[in-house]
């Protein structure tokens, strides 16, 4: 009697527990910086304050536009007006074009991801990039780190779990079968989204997935949000109107324990079958940084050089893949290394420049700035070139450490690493801007001011030029020419879809792009005087907006892509000599060593060496 007496209390009790209601306001995408953000977001704090039933309020990324210090400040002056306990995670505007090197988020918000409790489920958010890239959404590795401890050191594992993310948890993020692994090994019930703008819902391999709409207005007079009701193990959304109603119910989601620890079904991972498609190519070797890898590569003899987001320096020998040293600095790195006279420089976003010793890793100097650097350095001669994001351009003397001199009219932030062309130097900023500096005293030569839309600014492409030519390509998906010397606009093209990715062939008399639309990949005559196309080569890439340079060595052209595939061009056939998968992340940067291997930097942390067949 007593036995069955407990048995009822308990159930009686789970039964309470699952039944108790609560309501959380779900707002998402609002864009402080552009149009009406700010002015939208205000009105639904006020709105949110107004109501007495709301526990309290998730924000789910993208709470900028572009991601600056200054939007991040407008839109935490906003949110700190909640008279709610809030929770917040950045999305893929706060971190591609963040300033700081996705340093402010956190010194500013205190925090990019979440774990708390409330009417006995297990509320966790994580951040998911990608972080100064233009690629898929990316859950940093730090991130991962976060959920994984969450998960593990959960009191009650069987406690019903709600997953917030910014993006959705399919192909649109790289890693999403690593989250959807890691969420299964718990009770996970749904899995709460923005980036689509709309109020949608989907099923993430069985896991209920509710988007919520955007809070901006967009065509309309006012903006948005959405109202969540628990109740009785159902999650209900219902989009609010600030200050005029709460509308009907638009989605019912059913929280119950999926059992996924038992489910057997099998669902897709990322392919690698084609690299048994290519045997002439292998890899070498292969390491995983600790950390996600924001740079490029760099070498000099037997020392390859790269940057991490833990803010290491790293040198690897390049026959083994064996670490050699590592500096420290105290901020992300997202510079790729320059290499010049047995001299490695690097900026990180702690503020510094710095010179370290090729061989030891020994610091020779350290050069402050006033705010974070994303930018690349380049040198020439005894001087480096390198932008920063306090809307300056410095060359600094490589031997000394000190300071050749400094152009203070940089609109925006620089991200790009600048060229050195016929005692030019050139490079784009995030403020709609191409510059070109007299290399030797900083004096303004010329800049392009083509566009009103910053998104669409020249600042991720590494410029090149031959023939007097300068060539660029821009999130407008343009390719364009200019004059080396006057900026003068020679052609300015859309017929071939590009973005941002460019190379050029060793002789300067190729331009390369990736046609972003058809997945091909065109080579171009640099001395034609309008987009004259010299071969094209169906390389099947799909969609690709990965914005690192195209490299070559002795005959082949080797393109980087947004899904871990290394894809090689035979120049000579104009087809496919090759393709090689390494990860399902965002390719870097490819280096070639000589004309047999390549070094090769993913977005997820992990450096390789392919060997390959050379063609004839």
């Amino acid at each position: 009697m007593k036995k069955i007496t407990f048995l009822f209390l308990l159930s009686f009790q789970i039964g309470i527990l699952s039944a108790q209601t609560f309501r959380f306001a779900h707002v998402t995408d609002t864009h402080v910086g552009g149009s009406t953000g700010a002015e939208d977001l205000t009105i639904t704090v006020n709105d949110i304050n107004a109501q007495d039933d709301i526990d309290f309020v998730i924000l789910s990324g993208d709470i900028t536009e572009f991601g600056s210090d200054e939007e991040l400040n407008e839109a935490k002056s906003i949110i700190s007006k909640l008279n709610k306990p809030w929770y917040i995670v950045p999305g893929n505007h706060d971190s591609k074009w963040s300033e700081s090197g996705n340093n402010s988020f956190v010194r500013i918000f205190g925090c990019e991801e979440f774990s708390f409790e409330a009417g006995g489920y297990l509320f966790i958010g994580t951040a998911s990039g990608p972080n100064m890239r233009m690629a898929p959404g990316l859950v940093p590795h730090e991130q991962i780190v976060f959920l994984d401890s969450v998960l593990t050191n959960m009191k009650n594992p069987g406690q019903p779990i709600i997953f917030v993310n910014h993006y959705p948890l399919d192909n649109s993020l790289s890693n999403w079968d690593k989250i959807i692994d890691l969420l299964k090994t718990r009770n996970i019930q749904a899995d709460l989204l923005g980036h689509g703008h709309s109020n949608k819902l989907f099923d993430f391999e069985g896991i209920p997935g509710v988007m919520g709409r955007s809070n901006l207005r967009a065509k309309k007079e006012i903006g948005g949000y959405n109202l969540v009701t628990i109740q009785q193990d159902t999650m209900f959304y219902s989009e609010r109107t600030p200050g005029l109603k709460t509308h009907e119910v638009w989605c019912k989601v059913p929280l119950i324990n999926h059992q996924f620890t038992t489910d057997q079904t099998e669902y897709p991972r990322p392919d690698y079958s084609i690299n048994n498609k290519y045997p002439g190519v292998s890899k070498v070797w292969e390491v995983q940084d600790v950390s996600d890898i924001g740079t490029g590569l760099a070498s000099a003899g037997n020392t390859a050089i790269y940057g991490n987001a833990a803010g290491a320096i790293v040198a690897l020998d390049v026959n083994t893949g064996q670490t050699l040293w590592q500096f420290q600095t105290s901020g992300k790195i997202y510079s790729t290394p320059a290499i010049s006279k047995n001299k490695v420089v690097f900026a990180s976003t702690d503020n510094y420049i710095y010179c370290l010793d090729l061989k030891t890793g020994k610091k020779y100097w350290s050069f402050a700035t006033g705010k974070s650097i994303v930018a690349s350095p380049v040198i020439d001669k005894n001087s480096v070139y390198i932008g920063s994001s306090e809307g300056i351009f410095r060359s600094i003397n490589l031997k000394t450490g000190k300071l050749n001199w400094e152009f203070t009219g940089v609109k925006n932030f620089v991200e790009s690493k600048p060229l050195i062309y016929e005692d030019k130097v050139y490079f784009g900023s995030w403020g709609n801007t191409f510059y070109a500096l007299d290399a030797k005293s900083g004096k303004l030569e010329w800049k392009r001011e083509k566009y009103t839309n910053r998104m669409l600014s020249p600042a991720a492409v590494w410029p090149v030029a031959a023939n007097g030519k300068i060539f660029i390509v821009a999130p407008d998906q343009h390719m364009t020419a200019m004059d080396a010397q006057t900026g003068q606009e020679i052609w300015h093209s859309k017929k071939y879809s590009c973005r941002e990715s460019i190379g050029i062939s060793a002789d300067g008399s190729l331009i390369y792009i990736k046609n972003m639309h058809e997945g091909n990949v065109d080579a171009f005559y640099s001395a034609a005087d309008e987009q004259k196309l010299a071969w094209e080569c169906k390389a099947d890439l799909g969609y690709e907006i990965a914005p690192s340079p195209i490299t070559e060595a002795g005959n082949l052209v080797f393109v980087p892509t947004t899904s871990g595939i290394v894809c090689a061009v035979d120049k000579t056939t104009q087809e496919v000599a090759w393709k090689y998968k390494l990860s399902n992340a965002l390719v870097n940067y490819i280096l070639p060593l000589d004309k047999q291997r390549i070094l090769v930097s993913l977005l997820d942390g992990k450096v390789a060496c392919l060997q390959y067949q050379q063609t004839p």
